[in-house]
């Protein structure tokens, strides 16, 4: 396995700024079309209808093993944001949640913690403030709760991994 596969789900709109300083704080074998194709493919897509940003979304999740989404002042309450779990789920995704609000916009802006999306309190998926320190190990132990092979040895069964993942809950 070359690295994990990762769709990141946030507010386009509000937290396109935070989630790039997200994406650009680590290396994943791929990022998923739908959160960070550009500008231009998302505009279409939105003005085209709904069934179109449900195909850009559906295509961005598949092949990935975990989201991650990137909690801002607004994520809650965003149908997409929640499209986009639902999906996630469907697909034994592991999932996880990483607040962002205290990562600065383009102007330079903090954010005010938002509300966790309901879908990720209701599963009990961990949530965590940005730590880009963290972000990649937090990822794999998603992976690995969501019953995913783990990254360093490749095997579902591998017992040092699910230890380490338990004993760090």
């Amino acid at each position: 396995m070359a690295g994990r596969r990762v769709y990141f789900s946030f507010h386009y709109d509000n937290d396109i700024w935070r989630a790039s300083t997200v994406r650009n704080s680590a290396r994943f074998d791929a990022v998923a079309r739908a959160s960070w194709s550009d500008a231009s493919i998302w505009e279409e897509a939105k003005r085209k209808g709904d069934d179109a940003i449900r195909h850009l979304i559906d295509n961005g999740i598949k092949n990935t093993s975990v989201t991650a989404v990137l909690i801002g002042e607004d994520t809650a309450s965003r149908r997409w944001v929640n499209y986009e779990i639902e999906k996630s789920i469907e697909r034994d995704n592991g999932l996880l949640g990483v607040r962002i609000h205290t990562l600065k916009d383009q102007q330079g802006r903090k954010g005010k913690a938002g509300a966790i999306p309901r879908a990720l309190e209701e599963g009990g998926y961990p949530v965590y403030s940005w730590d880009a320190r963290k972000l990649g190990y937090e990822v794999e132990r998603a992976a690995i709760r969501a019953g995913k092979p783990c990254i360093k040895h490749g095997t579902k069964d591998c017992l040092s991994c699910r230890w380490d993942n338990w004993w760090h809950i």
